[in-house]
């Protein structure tokens, strides 16, 4: 009789003769730090966005939809027909761009389910196309060895029994559902809940939970059901330094997640920028594409991707199997590590040279990642680092350092501002991000990590009380994003405001010098930008 060992034990028996330790689920994730997430369904017939298009009741939530009919909405599966989708093809995308694990939606709040649920007719399989794209896109993924996620919408805008007195039952459905994606299906890597806040009690969330670990042993499970789980999950933004518990920045590759046509498309730098700023965050960035109705990923995203790709296959070095840090990120950029390697990742050069503060190791070797020159000069006071112009990257110039320790141990000196904002109160515009991550406060914190974000893209303003006058003859602000085309600072004298000095972009870092004014109240005021923009930091100095 044949006895067959599977690679999981072979590689288990291998670490107990040499003494390793298996890797950790999480730390294999972390590892990835580049996934695909997937956003569709009948609504790419209109172009529209997934589930928040559809009009009508949104129980649990005290507003209601208008965009799309109910009637209208909930019937375009019977026209949906993606006879083109080949799940094969989505891999082939995702891998040559980079990527190395996918979340696929397989029920979103509209309630359409893409996978044979037989719990419901309201399914792909009832479509004209008649076959389950799940099924099919977890073949394709563990033919090919990348990881497959489903994401699962807990609220359920279509279903009759939720957010109603019979939500009981709807939660038995809702942790059938979830049972049918644990055993249908293979391998999970990860269950991507989007529970829109919600409580614990409110999706039997422990016992739901422990069935999925039981059903999967080693799946990672995010925190959008109630509990905290394995990682968290900023949204469409950059998420903090964090370094002490996991996180995934899901974020579009165009503006909206589900198919648009004539989307505005990130260009390539930006894109770069974001991953890189998340990865040396110590983050990894789920990047999403909106299929068409046809079943293909649209031609302009499959060769952003493509571009990512060839990037990553130049530089992917300073990003696969790294965390984030030891130097926290600045206008400048970001760093990375791996080992005894650090990988500054200079995205934005102020002058001839970017200074850091000192670290407790030394430094061994300086090479530049892709070729060419760099050189860094250690002393008490901290590093300086050079690149030659010729040498320099447009997007990102990347210089490892080699030190004589554990790069995690490098610990760099935090270097404060000096900003007299720094600590007061801050208040802005529109009142939708006081208590959130993204409040006002974020900006005078020190920390290039965290930011606000306006509320609008014009006549916008961010607000310092100095607690007493202070003389101002400088101000810094740094933007997450280039978006900024109009901006003032402006001083209150009695009731009135004043201009002290007016800017253009912002982008990174700008640095405005004006005659020197004595004031309590200082603020930046928004004229345009192209987009809502998140202000990072907002300092103000004396000279």
């Amino acid at each position: 009789m044949r006895c067959e060992v599977s690679p999981a034990v072979l590689a288990a028996i291998g670490c107990l003769l040499t003494g390793c330790a298996p890797q950790k689920p999480i730390d294999r994730w972390r590892a990835a730090r580049f996934g695909m997430f997937i956003h569709w369904g009948p609504v790419s017939l209109r172009g529209t966005e997934i589930g928040w298009s559809r009009a009508g009741e949104r129980r649990g939530m005290d507003r209601k939809g208008t965009e799309v009919p109910v009637e209208i909405y909930d019937n375009l599966y019977k026209q949906f027909n993606p006879v083109l989708f080949d799940a094969d093809e989505w891999v082939s995308i995702a891998k040559s761009a980079g990527m190395r694990y996918m979340v696929f939606t397989t029920k979103h709040h509209d309630g359409f389910c893409m996978f044979d649920s037989k719990l419901t007719d309201y399914k792909i399989t009832n479509s004209p196309y008649g076959k389950d794209i799940t099924a099919q896109l977890a073949r394709a993924c563990h033919r090919a060895g990348m990881p497959i996620g489903f994401y699962y919408s807990p609220p359920d805008w279509h279903h009759p029994d939720y957010r109603t007195e019979r939500h009981a039952a709807y939660v038995e459905y809702m942790h059938g559902q979830i049972r049918e994606l644990c055993t249908k299906y293979g391998r999970v890597a990860t269950l991507w809940f989007d529970g829109l806040g919600g409580k614990p009690e409110d999706w039997r969330a422990r016992e739901l939970c422990a069935m999925i670990r039981r059903l999967q042993p080693g799946i990672l499970i995010n925190n959008r059901v109630g509990l905290p789980e394995d990682y968290d999950t900023p949204e469409q933004r950059v998420g903090r330094f964090q370094t002490d518990r996991p996180w995934e920045t899901c974020m579009t590759l165009g503006h909206q997640w589900a198919w648009k046509p004539d989307d505005e498309i990130k260009p390539l730098d930006l894109c770069i920028r974001i991953l890189v700023r998340t990865v040396g965050g110590d983050g990894n960035l789920l990047l999403n594409v909106g299929p068409m109705p046809d079943g293909r990923i649209e031609p302009r995203q499959v060769e952003r991707l493509q571009e990512i790709g060839r990037w990553l296959a130049e530089y992917g070095e300073a990003v696969y199997n790294t965390r984030g840090g030891p130097f926290a990120p600045g206008p400048w950029g970001v760093s990375t590590h791996r080992g005894r390697t650090v990988y500054l990742h200079i995205l934005f050069w102020e002058g001839d040279e970017l200074r850091l503060p000192p670290i407790q190791k030394s430094i061994r070797g300086v090479r530049l990642v892709g070729g060419g020159h760099a050189a860094v000069e250690q002393s008490l006071d901290g590093l300086r680092v050079t690149v030659p112009p010729e040498d320099r990257r447009p997007i990102d110039t990347i210089v490892a350092m080699e030190l004589d320790g554990p790069a995690a141990a490098a610990q760099p000196r935090r270097e404060p501002s000096g900003s007299l904002a720094f600590g007061r109160k801050a208040t802005a515009s529109g009142s939708r991000w006081e208590d959130n991550a993204k409040a006002p406060a974020k900006t005078i914190d020190d920390d290039y990590s965290t930011s606000w974000m306006c509320d609008t893209d014009k006549d916008a303003w961010l607000e310092v009380d100095l607690a007493e006058p202070q003389k101002i003859g400088r101000a810094v602000v740094c933007e997450m994003y280039d978006r900024v085309r109009e901006f003032e600072i402006q001083y209150k004298e009695g009731d009135e405001w004043k201009i002290a000095a007016r800017g253009g972009r912002i982008g990174p870092k700008v640095t405005l010098r004006f005659e020197p004014v004595t004031a309590r109240h200082v603020r930046l005021f928004i004229r345009s930008a192209t987009d809502r923009p998140e202000i990072a930091e907002f300092h103000l100095f004396e000279e």
